[in-house]
């Protein structure tokens, strides 16, 4: 806090209000203020007709998590009901200031945070915010299992998911509700090459919006998805769609599939539960070497 704000804080007669900056994790940005009119800070508007409140925020110097809740109403202009139902803000980056409303310069930052389950109803919307003690609550750590433990395409996986052979840009041509699509323009991979791989919606209104394959059928020429829920935001014939390979966790599918055994993240070798029911026989427990 600047010396000209905490001056100001200290005179005792202030002119102070709330905003909050949410960054999306598609980067889309918006500015709330529970002032009667619009504030512009750093180049962002931060709009005064949402009705947007926050509730008492807690925080401590230990490791508790810090939480709050932030009240608004839903409108065409800033937080919708289908941009919840999609969940474009969830896991958004929250930053919470005190401003002094006359002179926007002094501030103060008071939370800084995501934000976590949001319900909305009637016409508004209560979203709890996270503070950044929040991951601190998440299990570090490996887990000694067979399968892998790593994500397609992450660090530890190093899969390039944007190599052609591992995804693919699609065009959907018909659908079935909203979790059954048949597309086109995929037609050289095997049937069940993307089962258990994702979907990701690339323009039209449900831009951005990732969806799990279930199954992967190619049958005379055509492609059918199916998803493993509906997608919030409907998807438009037309529209193109990003199909990226899906994986099991085997080491026989990453060595066979990816040719990247080298960084399988699993233990393949360790015993089942059925060793556990198995008694003394010839090649089984008989003392030697399980894998030769």
């Amino acid at each position: 806090m600047e010396g000209g704000f905490e001056f100001h804080l200290g005179s005792g007669d202030t002119s102070v209000c709330r905003c909050w900056r949410v960054t999306r994790r598609d980067g889309t940005v918006h500015g709330f203020t529970d002032h009667d009119g619009d504030l512009v800070i750093d180049g962002l508007r931060y709009r005064a007709d949402t009705g947007m409140s926050a509730g008492v925020l807690q925080s401590s110097t230990g490791l508790s998590v810090d939480n709050s809740e932030a009240v608004g109403a839903l409108s065409d202009l800033a937080i919708t009901e289908a941009d919840i139902e999609a969940g474009r803000f969830d896991g958004a980056e929250v930053l919470a200031l005190l401003v002094n409303w006359a002179d926007p310069k002094q501030r103060q930052v008071q939370f800084r945070g995501t934000i976590g389950e949001i319900r909305r109803g009637g016409g508004a919307f209560h979203a709890e915010l996270r503070g950044l003690t929040e991951v601190l609550n998440r299990p570090v750590g490996r887990v000694f299992q067979a399968a892998c433990s790593a994500v397609l395409g992450d660090a530890a996986c190093r899969v390039d998911i944007g190599d052609p052979s591992v995804s693919v840009e699609a065009v959907v041509t018909a659908q079935s509700g909203r979790s059954l699509f048949t597309l086109s323009g995929a037609e050289s991979f095997a049937s069940g090459w993307f089962e258990r791989g994702s979907f990701e919606v690339l323009d039209g209104e449900a831009y951005g919006i990732f969806g799990m394959i279930k199954s992967d059928v190619l049958e005379d020429g055509a492609r059918a998805v199916r998803l493993w829920q509906p997608v919030p935001a409907p998807i438009e014939t037309g529209a193109r769609v990003r199909l990226i390979a899906g994986c099991d966790k085997r080491a026989e599918t990453c060595r066979a599939k990816f040719g990247n055994f080298l960084n399988f993240r699993g233990f393949p070798h360790i015993p089942g539960d059925d060793w556990l029911m198995s008694y003394p026989g010839s090649g089984a427990m008989d003392g030697g070497a399980l894998i030769q």
